[in-house]
């Protein structure tokens, strides 16, 4: 088994970039290995990686989430083979440090290859690399999924902030 952390400290706060990290469909712009990204539900995600000449398709489930804080994931199948979480704390009111943590079970040739883990590790620390670069070029996430998921089961999203009672001034 390979285990990698990687981390990174972007300057924005830490809901932009968690924001900005729960839109899966921008991965194949930021990360070099995935190919594509398919969100099947809330807590259900279908990845298309490819490092060198190996591919690999594979289902993810997201298992812990919590907004600004952590998300967790497995791959789905007989044995989980990858399972980590991407973790988000503040640094400072606008800057974020982003942990990955993975854990991989070599499957088939490409594990059992000679320099796979670092291999790996090096394609995490590039990917954070780039999603340091595109979140502070945009300055703002270009999206946002903010529900919970604990244990697998998903909690909707925050509520929408009650409308204001005072009328819109000026008034007259």
């Amino acid at each position: 088994m390979s285990s990698i952390e990687e981390s990174v400290e972007v300057r924005v706060p830490v809901r932009t970039a968690y924001d900005q990290w729960t839109q899966f469909k921008s991965f194949p712009r930021i990360m070099t290995a995935v190919q594509h990204v398919d969100q099947v539900g809330p807590a259900m995600t279908r990845w298309k990686v490819k490092a060198g000449l190996f591919s690999k398709e594979f289902m993810a489930e997201i298992v812990e989430q919590e907004p600004d804080s952590l998300i967790a994931w497995r791959s789905v199948g007989r044995d989980p083979w990858l399972w980590g979480d991407v973790s988000f704390r503040a640094a400072a009111p606008d800057r974020t440090v982003i942990t990955v943590r993975m854990h991989i079970e070599p499957r088939g040739l490409s594990g059992r290859l000679p320099g796979s883990a670092d291999r790996a590790r090096r394609v995490v620390h590039e990917s954070l690399e780039n999603f340091k670069e595109f979140i502070e070029g945009l300055g703002d996430a270009s999206g946002a999924w903010r529900g919970s998921i604990h244990h697998g089961r998903v909690s909707p999203s925050e509520p929408d902030p009650p409308r204001s009672r005072v009328p819109k001034w000026p008034v007259g």
